[in-house]
């Protein structure tokens, strides 16, 4: 118990400016720290100090689960040595709706949401919010969505997290049905809105369009454009993100 009390006592103090970036993979990290102006990058799991900045990059493995265990691990970490984290982001490459999310442009998530999380019934999909318990949607600072949407040139809207990548018009259309603001599908970010939340640090997400959200295309894809986008993005991202303080919103 005085280690859980510790624990939160050392979060409930953060908002200092430390920012920790999740993303899922290797390659999608270093796009990002090469934004940042990081420091050369170490083993895949190494967490990247961006040169004279508060900015953290880890990845933190695909899927909500892993990126759920892993983003918990770190934040958990960063409280106890006495250094934590007062924002998270989720941060990657991601499939678009079209044509509101084109190829190679940028989402700031107003909305992190469990697209998949549920059950299938006779009548549709119900969310487990509709079953009667847990959660299925994380809202990032409205303050902190419009400043980052604005130094970034980006769109706003719901990005949705699912296990299993859309691949079909039917799924594609059978999500925007369910969720009409969703400019983008991932896999991560709601495990790490999840972990961020259960240790009380606001979170965001931010996705570059690697490809259209429907039928699986690879010649479609994009991934280079993404990942040249991502790293732009975060260079124009990072004073946002390192000024915002919780209690201005």
């Amino acid at each position: 118990m005085e280690l859980q009390a510790q624990e939160g006592r050392l979060i409930a103090a953060a908002g200092h400016g430390r920012v920790l970036v999740a993303t899922a993979v290797p390659v999608e990290r270093d796009a990002v720290a090469a934004g940042l102006g990081a420091l050369s990058p170490g083993p895949d799991d190494a967490v990247l100090g961006a040169a004279g900045r508060s900015l953290d990059v880890i990845a933190v493995g695909v899927g909500p689960a892993l990126a759920a265990a892993s983003t918990a691990s770190a934040l958990t970490a960063a409280a106890l040595k006495g250094t934590p984290y007062g924002l998270v982001v989720s941060a990657g490459i991601g499939g678009g709706f079209q044509p509101e999310a084109p190829v190679g442009s940028l989402v700031v998530a107003d909305g992190i949401v469990a697209a998949d999380l549920g059950a299938e019934t006779e009548d549709g999909f119900l969310p487990v919010t509709e079953l009667g318990f847990g959660t299925v949607r994380h809202e990032p600072p409205a303050d902190l969505v419009r400043r980052a949407a604005e130094s970034a040139g980006a769109r706003t809207g719901a990005v949705l997290t699912v296990s299993t990548v859309t691949g079909t018009a039917a799924r594609a259309a059978a999500l925007r049905e369910r969720h009409p603001t969703a400019l983008a599908e991932a896999m991560e970010g709601f495990g790490v809105a999840e972990a961020a939340a259960a240790q009380g640090v606001p979170v965001l997400e931010i996705r570059a369009i690697s490809n259209p959200v429907g039928p699986r295309d690879r010649a479609a894809w994009r991934i280079g454009d993404a990942l040249a986008a991502l790293t732009e993005g975060f260079g124009k991202l990072a004073p946002v993100l390192e000024s915002w303080n919780r209690h201005d919103s």
